[in-house]
């Protein structure tokens, strides 16, 4: 089978790599994409419920977490959301934002995969899915990359192979094995973005409640999320729950204000004053979801009148209500993780280039690196920012 030359090889046909390969295209680069799975940008199609929450308006370097909070300003500061809402309307596809800069394509996560790769058809970018890896070398002339297509020779390589979250989709710890093969340092990686599991005392008493869902603050080591928890058989998820786990680990303390709206010691001295003869689960139903308010006084708060609440047992209601112990023990892992946290140590890569400082022509390219977005269309972004900065250098 004969030798496939070209300028740059992207492995992985995701948002990062797919943007990559356009951008390098674009520039006159002869590129190919491979990819071992079935049908290029699998991770897009499912995201956002099916409509892909494509970017974030409010992007900034502190929407991310990294061991080097620095590295992916100058990427970002290039690419911008603007850029990217550019070439969603100039494909006249209908978007719409759903809350707190959040954009969502009105129809289909798929009219975003077209995007791409149409503007990678365009700019005569070749695209193969069943085509794994078998081996790389390095020469002094570039880089051989053995698949299942044949052997691939190109000046640049761009891993673009994405975490662990996932698996169903494809997929694996290849980016990182792959790294390090380059003597590249990984730094740890766990679930991020991911519904909590509870047990022992708190999940027997929260797990009948499973589908109730409340506005909730989540606070963790010094972070804090206000939006929706959903209760589940095994846990907590929602939005609010999932920007958390990415702060939070084994052991850590983890606090719910379970009343975000309201100060809850003025607002129960006010229903002392006001409606004295009233159970507490009854005020708590009117400001709460009734089955919670329910469990909350069969089991943490006095069953009683409101009246019969003394002053010290009112303010330790009140501690309770606005910061509500969540004893988690683990996450649900990668299997439903939106995201990978920690990955290729960024301090090895160039941040303008995505250029490995150890090996001349390596490229590592969104969610393989030490760079996770927090919930609403922030890794998108970087897909986007990292692909194109690589994009512009090979």
């Amino acid at each position: 089978m004969a030798t496939i030359r070209c300028d740059v090889l992207v492995i992985g046909a995701g948002a990062a790599g797919l943007m990559c390969a356009l951008t390098a295209g674009q520039r006159g680069r002869i590129v190919h994409v491979i990819d071992h799975a079935n049908k290029v940008g699998k991770k897009i199609l499912m995201s956002g419920g099916g409509r892909c929450n494509f970017t974030n308006t409010g992007t900034t370097a502190a929407n991310f977490i990294s061991a080097n909070p620095h590295f992916c300003k100058s990427a970002l500061a290039r690419y911008s959301p603007a850029d990217f809402i550019e070439m969603v309307e100039r494909h006249r596809i209908a978007y719409h934002e759903k809350e707190l800069g959040q954009l969502f394509c009105d129809v289909s996560s798929k009219q975003i995969v077209k995007m791409l790769v149409d503007e990678c058809q365009q700019a005569g970018v070749q695209i193969r899915t069943h085509c794994a890896v078998e081996s790389i070398e390095r020469g002094a002339d570039g880089f051989r990359v053995q698949t299942a297509h044949g052997l691939f020779h190109a000046a640049s390589l761009v891993v673009a192979t994405g975490g662990l979250s996932i698996p169903s989709l494809g997929a694996s710890g290849f980016g990182y094995e792959l790294a390090r093969r380059f003597g590249h340092q990984v730094l740890p990686t766990r679930a991020g973005l991911v519904p909590l599991t509870l047990s022992g005392t708190h999940q027997q008493r929260l797990a009948e409640l499973s589908g109730v869902a409340l506005p909730v603050e989540a606070r963790c080591n010094g972070h804090r999320f206000s939006n929706f928890m959903l209760l589940t058989h095994r846990g907590v998820s929602g939005p609010a729950i999932l920007q958390i786990s990415s702060f939070w680990q084994p052991g850590d303390r983890l606090e719910l204000d379970l009343l975000p709206q309201l100060d809850a010691q003025d607002w129960l001295r006010q229903m002392k004053r006001e409606r004295p003869a009233a159970e507490l689960r009854t005020v708590l139903a009117e400001v709460l979801p009734k089955r919670l308010s329910q469990r909350l006084c069969e089991h943490w708060l006095p069953d009683t009148p409101v009246r019969q609440l003394d002053e010290p047992q009112l303010r330790q209601a009140a501690q309770l209500l606005a910061a509500f112990p969540l004893v988690a023990s683990g996450t649900e892992g990668y299997r439903t993780a939106e995201v990978t946290l920690g990955g290729v140590d960024t301090a090895e890569v160039s941040s303008s280039t995505m250029e490995s400082k150890r090996v001349p022509g390596l490229h590592f390219i969104g969610e393989v690196l030490d760079v996770t977005g927090w919930l609403g269309g922030y890794n998108f972004q970087w897909a986007w920012a990292s692909g194109h900065a690589a994009g512009q250098a090979v």
